[in-house]
């Protein structure tokens, strides 16, 4: 049980994808396979388990998500009306349900889509597209699950800046969409916490819910359908990413809080007087599209104010297929602000999931903070890793040391299960390449065989990008040219030998943020006129809180864990979200976003540009906007809104059928009476452009800063590019006052299609009570079409 179940533990930590091709077709066809797997962090062993779920289920039924029009009969049609309406798609044989009496309809959607999801089958989704008012059906599909240092690092302080301004939160509603909580965590203590505001709507189907968590419910009808069994119904949980994200975006303060005695402080939320609703979606064996959708229904008409989301699926070809664009967008219609996770599958081009316009998508980074292991050689050579586990008892004498892939087999250099029989490693540290099986069950493979200790090593693609985690033996997580300097040594000497020791936290590393390896990377495969991911925020290391039930040795007995993951980057943006809208509750999701965006920051603590895996300069499809600054972003100066009908001219751009925009949009849309735009022309805080020869895009800025200020353009033009502003100079003279400014782009002669280009353009003000410099990134892509 314990070997089983660490299996299936260390695949709750991302793994890049080995694939290095960039071919956009090829990513197309990956995304008609089975959802990509390694974008959430909670992963079972058995991948069969965790791909979508298209076969059949009670008695040759399976579970389809139906779209449908709004009904006829009524303008405000309540929701039984609306019942009534889907009901009358169903066929006949629906009426006496399913054999065991149950109800072939398992959700009736209010407010996240206009549709239903029933169990039917193939013959019976066939009729119903006969029907008049039928758009769409989808067969359910499962989505996978994509702190002590992180505030401080954000430069979060108590009673000081944005905590200060903002309330910490007060009064504002997260809305966390995952595998439920451990209600009774410390992270979710309400001392201090208002009582929820009146336009709180949800309920709690527990005995825990207090100020802090207001609201807490489940949804499995569809987990259950498809997996043709029954499941705990409580939205307690069972796996531990929930009670990860929740604390992560609004945990309050912690005392004492650490992983194995490494990290050690005071763990705190983003927001830490933000109230909590939680929706149990997922479980071990995923999300289904169906359940997310339901959870998504019911936190629009509950009243949240931001919706946190670390799931998805792989990248898709269009924007009405994926579930998560469908309920935001409703979502974002009623104010809500959402924060989603860009997905683990980096550093592969196209990567990026969760790529609508309407939503934060984040991408993941590191801080400043490492758990230090160091391995030095026989040779004198010190090598840094990382690893949680520190064991007290463990002498750091010399170790012979062995690299089993010498023997040029990929599965003994990977140590996979069973790789290491007949292999000599007793009272030895053994070198272990990443790859094919998880980190931590290599550890147990070495254990198992007599190893004394591991030494992980990444693969070239994963660089520099390592990760501090529990593993089950003395471990050192190195990077890939320390992987090489070890393998170069083992094989220059007769009688290798290795140190490891233990040094435990260490703060202020550098360089500080770097782009994690494993953070999926733009273009949007979707729609590449947008610039995705937006941000980056921390989502390497983090520790936050984590159900007691939930892990075996060395955390059997640990309330904290530290993972990582675009999971862990999309709760920091969800909290802060939550601190901008208690310090400008008029502001929209769009202006929200914005003020998030045009702040971030580009260049780590060493004064230089933020840099990726292999500590090269990362690009904007890495790291978008830049990395999060929650105090720039309380007072960005300008901002780039958008309205609803903004991102309907966008969708008819797109060249969507009526249909399918209704589809998104929740209400009849006819796109011959609706101005369409190209991507690049949404009023959006970056620039992704396609250029053939020029290009003229338009955008409007709100004042949201001192009443009169002048701002003055700077432009870095993107090489290849001449770039000019019209006009150069806004000047304005109250706030809420809205200017337009035109850019143009020309190309110019030797840039060759296919090829990119980056740039920026700020808008800079300076004054004697504040400077700010409003940052948009500008991507340009050469091509003849």
């Amino acid at each position: 049980m314990l070997q089983n179940h660490l299996s299936s533990f260390n695949y709750k930590y991302p793994i890049p994808s080995s694939s290095s091709s960039k071919e956009k077709q090829n990513l197309l066809a990956l995304s008609n396979m089975a959802l990509l797997f390694l974008f959430l962090l909670f992963l079972p062993f058995d991948f069969s388990a965790s791909s979508p779920n298209q076969g059949t289920n009670k008695g040759g039924l399976q579970t389809y998500i139906i779209h449908v029009r709004e009904p006829k009969t009524t303008d405000s049609p309540n929701s039984i009306d609306r019942e009534s309406w889907y009901r009358s798609f169903l066929p006949t044989s629906s009426i006496t349900g399913l054999e065991d009496g149950s109800d072939r309809m398992l959700y009736s959607y209010q407010h996240a889509m206009t549709g239903f999801a029933a169990m039917l089958s193939e013959d019976e989704v066939k009729a119903m597209e006969k029907k008049d008012g039928f758009i769409s059906a989808q067969p359910d599909r499962l989505l996978e699950l994509h702190t002590t240092h992180t505030p401080t690092f954000l430069g979060l302080k108590q009673e000081v800046g944005v905590w200060k301004n903002s309330y910490s939160g007060k009064g504002v509603i997260i809305g966390v969409l995952d595998t439920g909580v451990m209600p009774n965590h410390p992270s979710f203590g309400d001392d201090g916490m208002p009582s929820p505001p009146p336009k709180w709507k949800g309920r709690c189907e527990f005995s825990a819910c207090n100020r802090k968590i207001i609201g807490a419910r489940s949804f499995i009808e569809g987990a259950k359908a498809m997996l043709g069994r029954n499941l705990l119904a409580s939205p307690s949980d069972e796996d531990g990413h929930g009670t990860h994200t929740a604390s992560t975006a609004a945990g309050a303060f912690v005392k004492g809080a650490n992983v194995l005695g490494n990290a050690n402080g005071t763990a705190v939320g983003m927001a830490p007087f933000a109230h909590l609703a939680i929706y149990k979606v997922c479980s071990e064996n995923g999300c289904p599209n169906s359940d997310l959708l339901a959870g998504l229904d019911s936190a629009v008409q509950d009243g949240v104010d931001v919706m946190s989301i670390s799931l998805g699926g792989g990248p898709l070809p269009n924007l009405y297929t994926n579930v998560i664009d469908i309920g935001t967008f409703r979502a974002m219609q009623k104010g809500i602000v959402i924060s989603c996770s860009a997905g683990n599958s980096g550093p592969s081009d196209y990567s990026v999931s969760n790529a609508a316009p309407w939503y934060l998508t984040v991408g993941a980074s590191t801080m400043d903070r490492s758990i230090r292991v160091t391995v030095t050689l026989g040779n004198g050579e010190s090598l840094d890793g990382e690893s949680v586990f520190q064991p007290k008892d463990f002498k750091s004498n010399p170790l012979p040391i062995i690299y089993p892939g010498a023997n040029g087999d990929d599965d003994t250099a990977k140590c996979t299960d069973g790789s290491l029989n007949g292999i000599n490693v007793k009272g030895k540290v053994v070198l272990c390449e990443r790859g094919t099986t998880g980190r931590i069950s290599k550890g147990l493979v070495v254990k198992n065989a007599g190893g004394a200790a591991m030494v992980l090593t990444n693969t070239e693609e994963e660089g520099f990008s390592i990760n501090a985690e529990a593993h089950v033996l003395p471990a050192s997580h190195v990077s890939y040219l320390d992987g090489s300097k070890i393998k170069a040594y083992i094989s220059s000497t007769g009688s290798p030998t290795a140190t490891i020791i233990f040094k435990g936290t260490i703060l202020g590393t550098s360089p500080s943020p770097m782009v994690a390896c494993f953070s999926s990377r733009g273009p949007s495969l979707s729609s590449p006129g947008i610039l995705k991911p937006d941000i980056i925020g921390p989502g390497v290391n983090v520790l936050a809180g984590w159900p007691l039930h939930v892990g075996s040795f060395p955390l059997s007995n640990s309330t904290f864990n530290m993972i990582s993951g675009t999971s862990m980057s999309a709760p920091h943006l969800s909290g802060i979200a939550a601190l901008l809208k208690s310090s400008h509750p008029n502001w929209s999701p769009a202006a929200i976003k914005s003020a998030i965006m045009t702040t971030a920051d580009v260049f780590d603590n060493q004064g230089k540009q933020i840099v990726n895996e292999k500590l090269a300069p990362a690009d904007l499809f890495a790291f978008g906007a830049g990395h999060v600054n929650p105090s720039k972003a309380n007072d960005p100066g300008l901002i780039y809104d958008l309205t609803p009908n903004d991102y309907l001219s966008y969708l008819c751009g797109l060249g969507y059928a009526d249909d399918k925009v209704t589809l998104l949009a929740g209400r009849t849309v006819k796109c011959s009476k609706i101005t369409g735009i190209v991507e690049a022309q949404l009023n959006y805080p970056s620039f992704s452009v396609k250029l053939k020869a020029s290009q003229i895009l338009t955008r409007t800025v709100t004042n949201v800063g001192l009443a009169r200020s002048t701002y003055t353009v700077k432009i870095i033009k993107p090489v290849g590019v001449d770039v000019s502003v019209k006009p150069e100079t806004l000047r304005f003279s109250k706030v809420n006052q809205k200017l337009t400014y035109t850019m143009t782009f020309r190309r110019r002669k030797g840039t060759s299609d296919g090829s990119t280009a980056e740039g920026s353009l700020m808008w800079v003000s300076s004054s004697s009570t504040n400077n700010y410099v409003v940052r948009s990134p500008i991507s340009v892509t050469f091509g003849t079409h």
